[in-house]
C-alpha cells in the first residue's frame, strides 16, 4: 500500500516538471557564493516575533552535475543583546537525471526504507531543490528550496510541508559575494 502511495506521489511530482527547456537559465548561472538574510514565518508568527536568519549558499560544479552547500544561522529568543543562535548546514550533490534541467541527489535514498529522496530542477530563473522523507506512520515531509535569480541577486524561499500543510516558510535575499 505504501509503495503505491509513494509511486503515485512521485508520478504527480514528476508530471509537474517542465518537458522542455523554455526560457530556462543554464545551471552555471547559479554558480557562485551567495550571502544574505532571511525571515522565518510559521503559525506562531502571528503571536510571536519572526526569527531572523543569516543565509550562505555556495553552488559550484561537481563532476557532471553540481554541489550545493548552505548554512543558516538562526537568531531567536534570549536576551536581545545576546540572542540564542543556532547554526544549520547541509550539503547536497546532484547529478543529471536524464531530462534537461532535472537533477537527482547523488545519495538519494528510498523514503520507504528510511532514506531521503532528493532532486532538483531548473525552471525559468529558479533552481528548486526538494527533499522528501516519510515518518514512521507513513506521513511525509517535503522541504523545498527555491533560489531565484533576478537583477538584484538571488531570492530564496524555503518551505517545509508536512502532510500537505505548510509548517515553515523562510524568505530571504542574497547577493553574490564570490564566483
Amino acid at each position: 500500500m505504501m509503495r503505491c502511495a509513494y509511486a503515485a506521489f512521485l508520478a504527480i511530482v514528476l508530471a509537474a516538471l517542465p518537458a522542455a527547456a523554455q526560457d530556462r537559465l543554464p545551471l552555471d548561472a547559479f554558480f557562485g557564493t551567495w550571502s544574505g538574510t532571511g525571515v522565518a514565518e510559521d503559525d506562531d508568527s502571528l503571536f510571536f516575533a519572526v526569527t531572523a536568519r543569516d543565509l550562505d549558499i555556495v553552488i559550484r560544479p561537481h563532476e557532471d552535475g553540481f554541489r550545493i552547500d548552505w548554512t543558516t544561522l538562526i537568531r531567536s529568543g534570549g536576551d536581545p543583546s545576546n540572542p540564542d543562535v543556532r547554526r544549520r548546514s547541509a550539503t547536497l550533490v546532484l547529478r543529471p537525471a536524464g531530462q534537461p534541467g532535472l537533477y537527482r541527489g547523488a545519495e538519494s535514498g528510498d523514503p520507504l526504507q528510511g532514506g531521503t529522496m532528493s532532486w532538483a530542477r531548473i525552471h525559468g530563473s529558479t533552481l528548486s531543490v526538494y527533499e522528501l522523507t516519510l515518518n514512521e506512520d507513513g506521513g511525509y515531509e517535503l522541504t523545498n528550496y527555491d533560489r531565484t535569480l533576478n537583477d538584484l541577486g538571488m531570492e530564496s524561499l524555503f518551505q517545509r510541508i508536512r502532510d500537505g500543510e505548510v509548517v515553515r516558510v523562510v524568505r530571504g535575499r542574497l547577493v553574490k559575494t564570490g564566483s
